[in-house]
């Protein structure tokens, strides 16, 4: 046992001594102040106090302004389609044709009892005439003079019943024109030439209505509505009671190009649902609104004093689920500040507390910053990102510009070997 520990001793403390040389000339080497990171770059705003709309956006669905059913006002057979359809009729416009033959008879009846009608009237006129001069001369009764005024007076009874006859026949036939009763788009034909319709059923011809303007129906919780009049009474929003703006979202998330009105807020509360139906019409002058269309419907109902707004992306959340922002002092010190996160404004938050007019708040570099360490900071473009991809892609379509090119010298250069060495072998 004695004879290992005597080699062993010699080098262990032959190897400690040379790791102590080694960390003598890695001190030597060190800075004398020692390594330190530069402090980091980050994107911040400047966060500004301002008054913003409060708009709220809400489901709603497409109606016509007017909608009206085509119905036949006599009975017969349609005998012709006059509209096209689908497209735009205008009111009177003739857009069926019921058999007129039948009618056209009844008009002929009517005028002939109405010229019989006459025929007697203008004789007991006559006959009343002349017994009331004869009755003057004291040559007739009082009782043929009687007989014969009420005689002319039921001769002017019967000819203003046939006048009213022949009136009716006229009417009549004019029915059997079926017109559009309103202007507007009218739908798909319901019947075909030779249906039988009647003016006591209950069939529809067709369905017109009218697509500019149109109504946007849409509802609103009764709690939101309640809250944004509170805060209003309360003095924290600013309205204009005399106008309200009503926008469209369509249902592929494009923009309605043409702005509308509100025109009503219903003062009951729908029991089974809880919410409060509103109404706002908008013009159509392309007929990209069709009835029944889903869309979004975005109301300004208040406008917010002092408000915060900061980027989505600029808000953090802690290991507890609070919300924090980063915050750069005035000496770059970057610190955690805990804020309460109200409304979505498109891609921004408004912050109701923990924020004021003014402070300096990270957007981008938060996987750098350290709580009480020194940043470098500079304005946030939120742009630069998408001035990157158009850079890099304009640097990719020059790149395959020069590959093109290349591949085209590439040919030309084998083109040009393969004719020497065809001249090469005729002059063999």
């Amino acid at each position: 046992m004695e004879e290992p520990m005597r080699f062993t001793r010699p080098i262990s403390i032959a190897t400690f001594g040379a790791l102590l040389i080694l960390a003598g000339c890695q001190d030597e080497q060190a800075p004398q102040g020692g390594f330190a990171f530069p402090p980091p770059q980050v994107a911040v705003i400047t966060v500004k106090a301002e008054d913003v709309p409060i708009t709220n956006d809400l489901p709603g669905r497409i109606a016509a302004t007017r909608t009206a059913e085509v119905r036949p006002r006599a009975t017969g057979i349609v005998i012709d389609r006059i509209f096209e359809q689908g497209s735009q009729v205008k009111e009177g416009d003739v857009l069926y044709r019921i058999d007129p033959a039948p009618f056209q008879v009844q008009v002929d009846s009517a005028e002939a009892t109405l010229r019989r009608a006459k025929a007697v009237q203008a004789q007991a006129r006559n006959t009343a005439e002349r017994q009331e001069q004869l009755r003057k001369s004291n040559v007739a009764s009082a009782q043929t003079y009687d007989d014969a005024v009420a005689q002319l007076a039921q001769a002017d009874a019967d000819v203003a019943i046939a006048e009213a006859s022949l009136a009716t026949a006229k009417l009549n036939l004019e029915y059997t024109e079926v017109k559009a009763p309103i202007s507007g788009r009218i739908g798909r034909a319901l019947i075909t030439e030779g249906a039988l319709v009647s003016a006591n059923g209950t069939e529809n011809l067709a369905t017109i209505q009218q697509l500019d303007p149109v109504y946007a129906d849409f509802t609103q919780s009764a709690t939101d509505l309640m809250r944004l009049r509170k805060a209003l009474e309360d003095g924290a929003l600013m309205a204009d009671n005399n106008s309200a703006d009503v926008k469209l979202v369509l249902d592929d998330g494009s923009a309605y190009p043409h702005p509308g009105k509100l025109l009503f807020s219903e003062a009951a509360v729908d029991e089974t649902t809880g919410q409060v139906t509103l109404r706002g019409e908008f013009p159509n002058p392309d007929g990209d609104l069709l009835p029944g269309m889903y869309v979004r419907v975005q109301i300004e109902q208040g406008i917010e004093k002092n408000a915060v707004i900061v980027p989505q992306q600029a808000v953090q959340r802690d290991a507890s689920g609070s919300a924090l922002v980063y915050v750069v002092s005035a000496d770059n010190k970057a610190g955690t500040r805990n804020v309460r996160v109200g409304r979505a404004i498109g891609t921004n938050w408004v912050i109701p507390d923990g924020l004021k007019d003014g402070e300096k708040i990270i957007v981008e570099g938060f996987q750098k910053v350290q709580p009480g360490g020194e940043v470098v900071p500079a304005e946030w473009d939120p742009n630069a990102v998408a001035k990157a991809a158009e850079g890099g892609a304009a640097k990719n379509g020059e790149a395959g510009k020069a590959e093109a090119g290349a591949a085209q010298t590439g040919e030309a250069g084998k083109a040009e070997g393969g004719e020497g060495a065809a001249k090469a072998e005729q002059a063999k």
